[in-house]
């Protein structure tokens, strides 16, 4: 048994791990390339988290969905080129907005640089992509221009909040833009480009959504439920910055058991500053044992096996197995 890409995917099939690999190997190839400029100094910001490694979650999608059609195909490599490019872009950009000061384990673009440094290179690398992408037709240029007003749409909303709507229909619909917009296209794209069958693109499409979704929500999962040994990261670290992800929406959906005074003290700390280490801890400490991260497992899995139905339709091939595996790396991500 191999593994191709992230998440421990396991492939059984060696031709579709050769396949996969080499696609892979020639994004890798295509993005240092993309990244690269007559300006040093625009080389360096713009290779600054290409070199920090990454998942390449987007690219691996696009060929794994190609495997319906002709994986060598040429626009297949490219267009995995194009959704990984913007997805770093959107990164420069997140870093700004969130003042993160960390990202891949490596200061930010922002912190290292500044601001502005961080806004203009996330630009060049939108226009990068859209370099490579006018030479993949107008139909793939309309595909991603939808796509990009779908990513920039759930900005929006995450900035602008859920105002007097439901905050958990708005966090799904903030997901839905800026994670599972970008997915779907890795997926359309791959089938697309590799000249699936319509009715497979659209089936791929579908999954792609459903599967961003999943994996953004077992994050939402991890960050509450893992240790730093087991995620990489520090727990709790949206809790300590008051972002409310599914399992802290979920709670507050539910009522409040007076009954118990885990919930009401818990309910009392997620009202407080959390980055207080004490508090922090101690909040932490109570979500992991509140039924709503079960809730949030729940929903998560939800997803999940709606992504694996819908590939029902499809042949059965070691590209089918390796996308289904990708449902159950869900459900072993939120264990």
């Amino acid at each position: 048994m191999t593994v191709v890409g992230p998440f421990g995917l396991s492939v059984q099939d060696r031709d579709l791990t050769r396949d996969v690999q080499t696609g892979m190997d020639a994004v890798e190839a295509a993005l240092a390339e993309a990244v690269k400029s007559e300006i040093p100094f625009i080389t360096i910001t713009a290779s600054h988290l290409l070199e920090a490694g990454g998942k390449r979650f987007r690219p691996l999608l696009v060929m794994l969905a190609a495997q319906f059609g002709d994986p060598t195909a040429p626009g297949v490599v490219p267009a995995a080129v194009v959704v990984e490019l913007t997805h770093l872009a959107t990164l420069y950009h997140d870093d700004v907005m969130d003042e993160a000061p960390v990202r891949r384990g490596v200061a930010t673009a922002n912190t290292r640089w500044d601001n502005s440094v961080a806004i203009l290179t996330g630009d060049f690398l939108f226009s990068r992509a859209s370099q490579v992408l006018a030479d993949l037709g107008p139909e793939a240029v309309r595909i991603q221009a939808d796509a990009f007003e779908r990513l920039v749409t759930g900005q929006i909303l995450e900035t602008a909040g859920p105002g007097a709507g439901d905050p958990l229909t708005h966090y799904l619909d903030v997901l839905s833009g800026k994670t599972g917009a970008l997915v779907a296209v890795s997926c359309r794209f791959g089938a697309l480009m590799s000249g699936a069958e319509p009715w497979a693109v659209d089936i791929l499409t579908e999954y792609g959504e459903k599967m961003g979704l999943a994996f953004q929500l077992a994050d939402d999962v991890l960050d509450i439920a893992s240790d730093s040994h087991e995620s990489g990261k520090t727990p709790g670290t949206d809790l300590r910055e008051g972002v409310p992800t599914l399992p802290v929406l979920l709670l507050r959906s539910m009522p409040v058991d007076p009954a118990d005074p885990e919930d009401v003290r818990l309910r009392e700390l997620l009202s407080q500053d959390l980055t207080d280490d004490q508090r922090h801890a101690e909040a932490l400490r109570l979500l992991r044992r509140h039924p709503a991260l079960e809730r949030a497992r729940r929903e998560t899995l939800r997803y999940a096996e709606e992504a694996r139905a819908l590939l029902a339709p499809l042949p059965d091939c070691p590209a089918k197995a390796a996308l289904q595996g990708l449902c159950d790396a869900v459900a072993i991500r939120t264990m």
